[in-house]
């Protein structure tokens, strides 16, 4: 109003009617106690209240510009590669679904996610960033922990129907268990049966967890899974509930060098909102 100087203009700039803005400008006076505009048929001026106020709204208005401009800055410099090296399960469970939502954000970015039973070495430049399992202790690296997340005991309903199912960690003896190939683990936070018993030993073994999971589902044996892998899958059934819950975290480790980049800070922005989300999930 105090910028068109009368209702009609200011009504055609805000494609309402004049009616309806006239009625909301009375409105917003009586909220603030106070007159905003002179009427006359010249149009509407300021009184003092009004010059005031409307001093307040431009700063207001000056900002939010001002943050606009600087958001649109930031999509704008993120462009170029960026390559995330995280675990087999993490990579295929959450991040490759949640891409979508990062490549419309970021439409120049190109990001290449190596999902692999074994991660690229982030000190030697092989990936830009790394989701790993343990914190790294040397190397010009920014570390931060992402998440913490649950393994539990799964196996399909059918081979739980064929078998005695067990109803105590040391009923585990008798029964077929997956995991991985020991001397191709690349992690010891991956020897989980250590956790439950250091006798047990998978009879089932894979250096993928895809694979492992894809066993139990085929009825195999039981596996040690994510739940953010198998807490949704209806051909997984979940063994020793009560008594079996490992807790594993995840690090984000990224190389000093391109740390403050804008695509990296994207990325890492991107991860970090993708596990609040998935908290559930995850534990």
């Amino acid at each position: 109003m105090a910028r068109q100087g009368n209702l009609d203009a200011a009504a055609d700039q805000l494609e309402q009617d004049p009616t309806t803005l006239g009625r909301r400008l009375r409105r917003l006076e009586q909220n603030l106690g106070t007159g905003l505009f002179d009427r006359s048929r010249r149009g509407h001026r300021l009184t003092t209240a009004g010059e005031w106020l409307l001093n307040q709204v431009e700063q207001i208005e000056h900002t939010m510009y001002a943050v606009q401009a600087e958001i649109a800055g930031e999509v704008s410099r993120v462009q170029g590669t960026v390559r995330l090296s995280v675990t087999e399960g993490f990579g295929n469970a959450l991040i490759a679904p949640g891409l979508r939502q990062l490549s419309q954000a970021y439409p120049s970015l190109v990001l290449e996610l190596v999902a692999t039973s074994g991660l690229l070495n982030v000190s030697k430049r092989e990936a830009d960033l790394a989701v790993v399992l343990s914190r790294p202790t040397t190397g010009r690296l920014k570390v931060s922990k992402l998440t913490d997340y649950t393994l539990q005991l799964y196996a399909s309903p059918a081979y739980l129907a064929q078998t005695k199912e067990p109803t105590r960690i040391a009923d585990l003896q008798t029964q077929t268990l997956i995991g991985y190939v020991d001397d191709l683990i690349y992690s010891p936070k991956l020897r989980y049966y250590n956790d439950l018993d250091p006798n047990l030993a998978p009879k089932l073994c894979s250096s993928s967890l895809l694979a492992q999971a894809q066993m139990a589902r085929a009825g195999c044996g039981i596996a040690m899974l994510p739940r953010f892998m198998a807490t949704a899958d209806s051909a997984l059934q979940l063994v020793l509930a009560d008594q079996v819950r490992i807790t594993r975290s995840f690090w984000l480790a990224v190389h000093e060098d391109v740390v403050d980049h804008a695509r990296i800070r994207a990325v890492t922005k991107f991860l970090k909102q993708l596990v609040e989300d998935n908290q559930a999930r995850l534990n």
